[in-house]
């Protein structure tokens, strides 16, 4: 079942509520999703056609979907350098803890730097996951200075072959602080492994979340 939700926050911010199988939307005050976990996946640039119906990001929502845990994926306001879509993802996962008893954060590309900016920013997630993600956006929109700040697990996953995304610096702080890094064979935009992507994305965040951040 899939729900349109306006978040609200100032921007206009549009997203799509996937649910998993026998849930429903709750995109009333009163309207309680009846999953308990949900992940807001924020999609790549919107300057390069990135939108929340991303191929990556319907794939990560229907694995998730079919292993009981919903999924928010949601379009960034007006652009604003990065400033306002930073803004727009805290807004999603402070909607979604509203309505939810636990929640993660995933992106890609661009939208990776934006989930693991808004963990850093103090976003109330379990977990986040970031595939190809962008390092840095402009001197205080830089993923590796705020890194250490990230207080909960965090995934990348990089493709061996991406010449787009800055991710080596990504990838490189990732490791220096024990989080888990998953490599591909793959080029940025992952084509022809979707569900390898989604499979590795789901098994890293679902114990997170359903354990509450104790597995």
């Amino acid at each position: 079942m899939t729900d349109t939700i306006l978040v609200p926050g100032g921007r206009d911010v549009r997203a799509t509520l996937d649910t998993a199988a026998g849930g429903t939307g709750g995109d009333g005050e009163d309207d309680q999703p009846r999953a308990s976990t949900v992940v807001v996946a924020c999609p790549p640039h919107p300057q390069h056609t990135g939108h929340r119906g991303d191929s990556r990001l319907v794939a990560v929502s229907d694995e998730l979907t079919d292993r009981g845990i919903d999924c928010l994926r949601f379009d960034y306001g007006a652009w604003d350098e990065g400033y306002g879509e930073r803004a727009d993802t805290l807004r999603a996962v402070e909607w979604a803890n509203a309505r939810y008893e636990r929640v993660a954060l995933f992106g890609f590309s661009f939208g990776g730097a934006m989930a693991l900016l808004a963990a850093a920013e103090g976003a109330d997630v379990e977990a986040v996951s970031a595939l190809g993600p962008a390092g840095r956006l402009a001197d205080d929109l830089d993923v590796t200075a705020v890194f250490d700040q990230i207080p909960v697990p965090v995934q990348v996953i990089y493709g061996t072959r991406d010449d787009i995304a800055d991710w080596e610096p990504v990838v490189d702080c990732a490791r220096e602080y024990h989080q888990s890094v998953v490599e591909f064979a793959a080029d940025h935009f992952f084509v022809g492994q979707h569900g390898k992507v989604a499979d590795a994305v789901a098994d890293f965040l679902v114990p997170w979340l359903q354990a509450g951040g104790e597995r």
